[in-house]
């Protein structure tokens, strides 16, 4: 399975559906996944799995709010009546 490290700003609808779903409450430290980058930095991730891909996704304050915007989002498109089939394209 490839692995590939992503960060918030280059998420598609996709994904961040993929992220609110496996973490429908948030991420706590226990799905945190620490490690050092190629420069030496520590890198903090969540995972989320496609068929056949695991994204690392870097944890950071913006991806929670935008987490949580998504979600939001699609909240409101639930309250009026949007259908979801169609919601999302395939890359």
């Amino acid at each position: 399975m490839k692995r590939v490290i992503v960060d918030y700003k280059k998420l598609n609808e996709s994904l961040l559906n993929l992220l609110v779903e496996k973490y429908p409450d948030g991420y706590g430290d226990r799905d945190i996944i620490s490690f050092r980058n190629s420069n030496g930095d520590w890198v903090e991730c969540i995972e989320v799995q496609t068929e056949d891909t695991t994204y690392l996704v870097k944890v950071s304050q913006r991806l929670t709010m935008a987490m949580e915007d998504f979600e939001m989002d699609t909240t409101n498109e639930d309250a009026l009546g949007v259908d979801e089939s169609n919601a999302f394209e395939e890359e």
